[in-house]
């Protein structure tokens, strides 16, 4: 009787089924690496604005607090960029002609505001209220990490939905004094858990069971 396949054909039919049923398992495993990875979710990325404005210089250095730039960001669920006003109540006295500035000076002369480029960008179905949060105890940089060292600010957390129910789930290692929420240099107790417990108590953070429920971010 004539050999139709060769002797390895059985082999290599073999392999291609195994192929076959692994593709999918690769492929979704692929498809959550990707969308985990900073390339995804721009974790760490520095972008470039219209003026090298540092948190550093600012913050760390001039101990400007978060308020004064982000007026908002107690009773709004965005914190406001400053207008140019803001930054040429300093500028008009210091740094008068500095060339790095020259932006700033420019969009005051035309009344034009400056177009600074967002860092932390969730999707338009994600809702955020950053007032909630601070009223909750929730630092700056607890989300946003030490921004008083950043040169130019960058997103430090991936902000995936599975960073930000950790926190829900768990609030109390994330919680601070309100008067402290702004603090850039705070640091927690060795008993911040039974702290952090106290406060959710003391500020109505609803409970986790709540906080995990999908209309509290999807509305």
């Amino acid at each position: 009787m004539v050999q139709i396949f060769r002797p390895g054909a059985d082999t290599v039919a073999r392999l291609v089924l195994a192929s076959l049923a692994a593709a999918p398992v690769f492929g979704v495993g692929l498809a959550y690496a990707y969308w985990r990875s900073p390339y995804a979710t721009q974790q760490d990325v520095t972008r470039e604005q219209p003026v090298p404005f540092s948190h550093e210089h600012h913050v760390g250095g001039l101990g400007i607090d978060c308020r004064y730039c982000h007026t908002a960001v107690e009773k709004a669920a965005f914190p406001g960029i400053p207008p140019t006003e803001t930054c040429m109540s300093c500028h008009s006295q210091i740094w008068t002609n500095a060339p790095m500035l020259a932006p700033v000076r420019t969009s005051l002369a035309e009344g034009r505001p400056l177009e600074w480029r967002k860092v932390h960008t969730l999707p338009h179905y994600v809702y955020f209220n950053h007032a909630v949060h601070v009223a909750k105890g929730v630092g700056c940089t607890t989300c946003h990490g030490p921004i008083q060292t950043m040169k130019l600010v960058r997103q430090v957390a991936p902000l995936t939905m599975g960073w930000c129910l950790d926190c829900h789930r768990d609030p109390a290692p994330n919680l601070r004094p309100r008067e402290a929420v702004f603090d850039v240099t705070w640091t927690p107790p060795p008993d911040q858990r039974a702290a952090g417990a106290r406060l959710a108590q003391a500020y109505h953070v609803k409970s986790p069971d709540r906080l995990s429920e999908c209309s509290i971010c999807h509305r």
